[in-house]
């Protein structure tokens, strides 16, 4: 029995868990954990940051050693630096060295710089496709609501179809009504449940793509909340303002500067290797002698001790002539910072379009939606005014139906509008980075 009881609760916890409706930032969430763009970008910063760590560690000093045996068979030279034929002659040598760079025109300095700037571009990158991703998605989530909210009138015109049916088979019964009427009122119940079919499908559809986005392996449960729609019309900031606004806080904007920092800082880099290198190395080194079938006097120990000797050496490399290699790495790396100063103009270029076109949507927007309540308002007035009519038998079947089908259409409009208005509004917050 507990065992029953067990599989019970486990079956309604699934059932809770798929039922669960997900908020808008849990789905902006979700997507960008699961995209497979953005894990491209989060691995391209993972490189990035290698990049950047080999840069820091070259500063360090490299450190080596090395142990070489030898053998010898035949005529060589012995202890005594004369020449015999031997059997077998050994020769261990072991050697402990390090190196370090003390001055490489800053090139090394300059490549840790450089280095963590493509990092900081990276990051930007990543930014923006999470912005692009918040953007796709909420566009997704209103379509949702949009839909969800269009099937719901769907349903309550498809249920005032039927109840006005049923007054109309009971003024018939009474003879207050024709057979024509009853027939044309059963028509509209017809129209409107495969309105109501429609949208149902539009809504599946917009769920499915919603579910899409978020890498979920199928729309079954997936829920969204209902958030409070309601739009009121704010005043909307001027197109220079929220231009302004975008170039400080536009991800795209923030990755080109960065990248022409890092091509600055290239041109630095190979202006470097104008200067001479000098170089700091040091070393340890012994080494043991043996003869096959001849006892020394010495033992591996006490050669290893006795032949040990110490070096440091300092050098200097001076360029005189690399076939004008490095003047044309300098010509190259400026050349780059030229480019992504090109690229930067284009981009805000590019940018100031979005928000003109950003802004006039929502100026039209706004507009449209003012309109849309003003004439849902009156359409509402005109539809129960009609009504009234309709009950009282002081108006035809043909002008209900075109009075409710002007009412529907206003509703209709007034949903879109709302929500169209809704995004062109989060676009504008958006730019300005609310």
């Amino acid at each position: 029995m507990r065992t029953y009881i067990l599989i019970a609760m486990a079956l309604l916890s699934l059932t809770s868990e798929a039922q669960q409706r997900w908020s808008l930032q849990e789905c902006i969430d979700h997507a960008i954990k699961n995209n497979i763009n953005i894990k491209r970008q989060e691995n391209s910063i993972e490189q990035d940051e290698i990049a950047l760590n080999t840069a820091k560690m070259s500063l360090l000093p490299g450190v080596n050693a090395s142990v070489n045996q030898n053998w010898d068979m035949g005529r060589g030279l012995t202890m005594d630096n004369t020449y015999v034929n031997n059997r077998n002659t050994s020769l261990t040598m072991v050697d402990l060295s390090a190196d370090v760079v003390l001055f490489q025109g800053l090139q090394k300095i300059n490549t840790i710089r450089a280095r963590k700037l493509n990092l900081e571009a990276s990051i930007a990158d990543l930014d923006k496709a999470k912005e692009d991703m918040g953007i796709s998605v909420t566009q997704a989530y209103l379509q949702v609501l949009y839909a969800e909210e269009m099937l719901g009138v769907a349903r309550e015109q498809a249920e005032l179809s039927k109840s006005q049916l049923m007054h109309r088979c009971k003024m018939a019964d009474n003879g207050k009504a024709s057979e024509s009427e009853v027939a044309q009122a059963r028509s509209r119940v017809a129209q409107d449940e495969m309105s109501v079919v429609q949208s149902n499908n539009d809504y599946k559809l917009a769920v499915l793509e919603l579910s899409q986005m978020l890498e979920l392996e199928s729309p079954e449960g997936f829920l969204i909340e209902s958030p409070d729609t309601s739009a009121q019309l704010l005043p909307i900031a001027g197109i220079e303002e929220i231009y302004s606004d975008a170039l400080r806080n536009k991800a795209i904007i923030r990755g080109d500067q960065k990248r022409i920092e890092g091509a600055e800082r290239n041109v630095s880099i190979a202006k470097g290797g104008h200067a001479p290198t000098v170089r700091l190395s040091g070393g340890v080194n012994s080494k043991y002698y043996g003869l096959q079938g001849e006892d020394l006097d010495y033992t591996f120990g006490e050669q290893m001790r006795a032949n040990l000797s110490k070096s440091i050496n300092i050098s200097v490399n001076v360029p005189i002539f690399n076939r004008f290699a490095t003047r044309n790495d300098v010509r190259t790396a400026k050349s780059q910072v030229v480019a992504q100063n090109l690229q930067l103009d284009a981009d805000k270029k590019a940018l100031y379009k979005e928000v003109q076109q950003a802004y006039y949507n929502a100026v039209a927007a706004e507009s449209k939606y003012g309109s849309s309540l003003s004439a849902e308002e009156s359409a509402s007035v005109s539809w129960k005014l009609m009504m009234k009519k309709y009950d009282n038998g002081k108006a035809t079947q043909t002008e209900y139906n075109e009075s409710r089908t002007q009412y529907t259409k206003s509703v209709a409009e007034r949903i879109q509008a709302k929500y169209e208005y809704i995004f062109r509004a989060k676009i504008l917050d958006f730019y300005r980075g609310l």
